[in-house]
C-alpha cells in the first residue's frame, strides 16, 4: 500500500509547490493568454505554461519509482520509461516555444515527434481484446494481434488521436486537469483486476493523477493559470501511453475519453467539410462552450463533463468487452441527442433576448 500512497501524494504536492513556481515565472516573462477571441472567455491575462509544472512533479515522481524499483513488473522496460521521459520533453519544449510566441504551425511538431518517440520504444499496440470471438489466448480471452508495422501505426494514430482531444478540449478552467486525473484513476482501477499487485502501470496512473489534482487547485474557476500547448498534449500523451501499457485498454480510454473524441470528431469534420477552413481553426463550437451557450455556469459545464467522464469510464470497469461495443454506441447515441438539445436550447435562448 505504500508504494500507492507515496507517488501521487508526492506528485500532487510537487505539482502544487511547482505551479506557484512557473507561474510567476510566466507573469515575469508575460507568457500569458490574451483573451482576443471570442473563445477566450477568460476575464483579464492568464499565465501559461502550467503543463512544465505537470510534467516535472510526474517525471520525479517516475524516476523516483524507476530507482526504488517499483515499476520494474517487466511490462514498463527502460526504453519505455526513458520513451516517456523524453518524448513529454519535448511536448513541454514545443509547447513553451508556442506559449511564449504563439506560432501555431509548431503545435504539430511535438505530438508528431512524442508518438514517434513513444513508438520507436516499444510502446505499441500488441493486441486488443475481441469482442466477437469466445476463444481464449494467453491471457485467458479472447484477442486480436497486431504484429510489426500494423501495431506500430495503430499506435502511432492512437496517440496522435489522444494528444489532439486533450489539446482541443482545454477550452474551459480545469476542464482537461480534471479529467486527467479522472481518467488515470479508473486506469488505476483498471489495472488492479488483471496486473500484478502494486504494478508500474498502476503506480504510473496515480502519479499522473497525483500531478493533474495538484494543478487543478490552480486551474479550477476562476482559473489562476492555464496548461498551455504543453500540458494539454502532454495530458493526452499520457493517457494513451496507459491505455497501450495497461494491457490494450483501448475501449476502457475510448470510453473515458469518448465525449472529448466524439465532439472532436464532430467539431473537425464540420470546419472541414461544411466551413471550408483548416480542422486546427479555434471557434466556439466545441461541446464545453455550446453547454455554457445553452445555460450552464462555467463550472457547471466543467463538472457536468467530469460526471459524463466517470459515468462512462465506470461503465468499462464492469463490462465485458463485447458489452463494451455496446456502451460505445450508447454514447454515440446520447452524444447526438445531447448536441441536438444543447443547440435547441441555445436557440430558444436567443429568441428570448
Amino acid at each position: 500500500m505504500f508504494r500507492y500512497f507515496l507517488p501521487p501524494l508526492l506528485a500532487f504536492i510537487l505539482s502544487l509547490l511547482l505551479t506557484q513556481k512557473v507561474r510567476r515565472l510566466a507573469l515575469r516573462f508575460n507568457i500569458v493568454d490574451v483573451p482576443t477571441e471570442e473563445r477566450k472567455i477568460q476575464k483579464g491575462h492568464v499565465p501559461l505554461l502550467g503543463g512544465l509544472a505537470v510534467y516535472f512533479s510526474f517525471v520525479f515522481v517516475l524516476i523516483l519509482s524507476w530507482s526504488l524499483g517499483w515499476l520494474a513488473d517487466g511490462k514498463i522496460t527502460t526504453p519505455k520509461i526513458i520513451a516517456i521521459i523524453l518524448g513529454g520533453l519535448i511536448i513541454c519544449l514545443v509547447g513553451f516555444w508556442d506559449d511564449k510566441y504563439n506560432i501555431k504551425t509548431k503545435s504539430f511538431i511535438g505530438p508528431l515527434c512524442a508518438a514517434l518517440v513513444a513508438v520507436g520504444a516499444g510502446i505499441t499496440i500488441g493486441y486488443i481484446t475481441n469482442p466477437f470471438l469466445s476463444g481464449t489466448g494467453p491471457y485467458g480471452r479472447a484477442l486480436l494481434y497486431f504484429g510489426g508495422a500494423l501495431g506500430s501505426i495503430l499506435s502511432f494514430l492512437w496517440l496522435l488521436v489522444m494528444m489532439y482531444t486533450t489539446k482541443f478540449l482545454d477550452g474551459l478552467d480545469g476542464l482537461v486537469s480534471g479529467i486527467g486525473a479522472i481518467g488515470s484513476l479508473i486506469l488505476f482501477i483498471v489495472s488492479l483486476f488483471w496486473d500484478v499487485p502494486q504494478s508500474g502501470t498502476s503506480i504510473l496512473c496515480l502519479t499522473l493523477a497525483g500531478s493533474c489534482l495538484g494543478f487543478l487547485i490552480y486551474n479550477w474557476h476562476p482559473a489562476a493559470i492555464f496548461l498551455g500547448e504543453s500540458g494539454s498534449v502532454f495530458i493526452g500523451f499520457m493517457l494513451g501511453i496507459l491505455a497501450i501499457i495497461s494491457g490494450g485498454k483501448i475501449a476502457t480510454a475510448l470510453l473515458i475519453m469518448g465525449i472529448p473524441l466524439l465532439d472532436l470528431a464532430w467539431v473537425v469534420l464540420r470546419r472541414i467539410f461544411k466551413e471550408h477552413k483548416s480542422p486546427f481553426a479555434g471557434d466556439r463550437k466545441h461541446l464545453h462552450f455550446r453547454l455554457l451557450d445553452a445555460g450552464f455556469s462555467h463550472r457547471g459545464a466543467v463538472l457536468f463533463l467530469y460526471f459524463l467522464t466517470v459515468l462512462f469510464g465506470s461503465v468499462s470497469l464492469f463490462l465485458q468487452s463485447q458489452y463494451k461495443i455496446t456502451a460505445l454506441v450508447v454514447m454515440v447515441i446520447f452524444m447526438i441527442i445531447l448536441g441536438y438539445s444543447i443547440v435547441n436550447q441555445h436557440n430558444k435562448n436567443q429568441i428570448k433576448r
